[in-house]
Parts: C-alpha cells; structure tokens; sequence
C-alpha cells in the first residue's frame, strides 16, 4: 500500500504506540496516509479503536515477521 509517512514503534509497548502515532497524526496533512510498524500485539485492536474514536480512517493491517503494519488515513 501507498504511504506518505512511515513510524516505526517496533519494541513499543502499550500506551507508546498510541501516543507516538497521535502525535505523528497531528503532523500529517489531511488526505495523507501514515504507516506505523509496530510489534506491541495490543496494537491490533487499540489502532483501529483509536481511528474511530479520533475519527482517522483505518485503512488496513498486515502481519509479517512478527511484525504488523498499519495504514492510517489522516481525516
């Protein structure tokens, strides 16, 4: 998938992801995709949950590796 930004949060755990995602989001254009990488596995269910509730549009996840990647689009 197409993004325009790219946070690495791998070894983060809970709330870090979150926070650092919130902060990265403030600094994205609207429109414009961020792709956060992350390996806390909390953070499959609190990135979509923070979308909804911050009204950002989850676009998808993907898990490889260990790893899983998040494709967020700035509202």
């Amino acid at each position: 998938m197409d993004f325009d930004q790219s946070l690495d949060c791998k070894g983060l755990s809970c709330p870090m992801p979150i926070i650092k995602l919130s902060k990265a989001m403030k600094g994205l254009e609207s429109g414009k995709v961020l792709q956060m990488i992350g390996t806390d596995p909390g953070s499959k269910t609190d990135i979509p949950a923070w979308c909804t509730k911050t009204g950002n549009e989850f676009l998808s996840m993907e898990e490889a590796d260990g790893e899983t990647k998040f494709y967020i689009k700035k509202s």
